[in-house]
């Protein structure tokens, strides 16, 4: 059975920091990566990561986010620094491999003013 499940969500200060946890099973994934999605508004890609370690990163969360993965592990992390308000959102983490994805259930990040 696939299986992604995210932790590490929570309450924090603008400026604080954050790290997000997502754990596969089932399989190992060509690519994974973080959606967010606010109230109101559409999900989102964040950042993606492949197998063999590339990245991208949306504009909004250049230089202050970083993804990584350990493949031994089968988990994905995003690791978010110097957070805003507006980075508010659940965080979805996303596994796709040949023509299938897979998604998360989410956690919930909050950050205060």
């Amino acid at each position: 059975q696939v299986q992604l499940v995210e932790s590490g969500g929570g309450l924090v200060q603008a400026g604080g920091t954050l790290r997000l946890s997502c754990v596969a099973s089932g399989t190992i994934f060509s690519f994974m990566a973080w959606y967010r999605q606010a109230p109101g508004k559409q999900r989102e890609s964040v950042a993606a990561i492949t197998v063999g370690g590339s990245t991208g990163y949306a504009d909004s969360v250049k230089g202050r986010f970083t993804i990584s993965r350990d493949n031994a592990k089968n988990t994905v992390y995003l690791q978010m620094n110097s957070l805003k308000p507006e980075d508010t959102a659940v965080y979805y983490c996303r596994g796709g491999i040949g023509q299938s994805v897979y998604w998360g259930q989410g956690t919930q990040v909050t950050v205060s003013s």
